[in-house]
């Protein structure tokens, strides 16, 4: 049997083998178990990494998503969804198909400043987690596989933690005109004991931007150009 076709086949082995490993529970109950496919062969080891990071963000966003439209009903009802569940369910869905099938020309920085304004009258949420959601997706070129081949942009992925950074700015401080929270996020509860859930997802989020732009700098040899965001005009770095 040659070198070649003991390497393919040892390849194949140890590919099969990982997918028999246990794989992670989630809270929600979700797993993160991949199946094997012929066309991970074509799959260079950090492919499989950008896939990982991105599913993580999406299943953050989503999270975020839930729990904005836990602690403020009345935007899902805005939109005519049952629940909190369905409104996140609604703007999620696409995700599935995205490569195959990505959205239209949406203006996600259009979408990040729209909720903030006292005259808008629509779904805040819906608004503000579509900004975001079409936002990262363009950072990863709105492709939901990486094979050998594909380039993704590690400034992109830098500025998408930027420009989500600004957001979370933005939802601790934007007020209407009586003072009080546009969005409801983190907040004191009884006893005087702060919930800072938003904030740790946000972290989470920035910190696997961060993580995944490194690595790709590192793959492609391009260095990222170190950006900021001014917070308060909300003008972000292009993706």
């Amino acid at each position: 049997m040659s070198r070649l076709v003991l390497a393919v086949v040892f390849t194949f082995t140890a590919l099969l083998a990982a997918c028999s490993t246990s794989a992670i529970q989630r809270k929600d109950g979700t797993s993160s178990a991949r199946s094997f496919s012929v066309k991970d062969l074509a799959k260079g080891d950090v492919d499989n990494v950008i896939e990982i990071h991105q599913q993580e963000i999406l299943a953050i966003l989503k999270t975020l998503t839930l729990k904005l439209y836990r602690r403020n009903p009345n935007e899902w009802r805005k939109s005519g969804q049952t629940s909190a569940e369905a409104a996140t369910a609604t703007l999620f869905d696409p995700v599935a198909h995205w490569q195959a099938a990505p959205p239209g020309d949406i203006q996600w920085e259009h979408a990040l400043r729209e909720p903030w304004r006292a005259d808008f009258t629509g779904d805040r949420v819906h608004a503000l987690m579509k900004g975001l959601l079409v936002m990262h997706m363009a950072a990863f070129n709105h492709q939901t596989e990486f094979y050998l081949l594909s380039e993704v942009d590690a400034q992109k992925l830098y500025n998408a933690a930027r420009n989500t950074e600004a957001i979370v700015w933005k939802l601790s401080n934007a007020r209407n005109e009586r003072g009080e929270a546009i969005l409801v996020s983190n907040s004191m509860e009884a006893g005087g004991t702060a919930n800072l859930s938003f904030e740790r997802e946000f972290g989470k989020l920035i910190g696997i931007e961060d993580t995944l732009a490194k690595i790709v700098e590192d793959k492609t040899s391009r260095a990222i150009r170190f950006g900021v965001v001014n917070f308060a005009s909300m003008i972000f770095l292009p993706i």
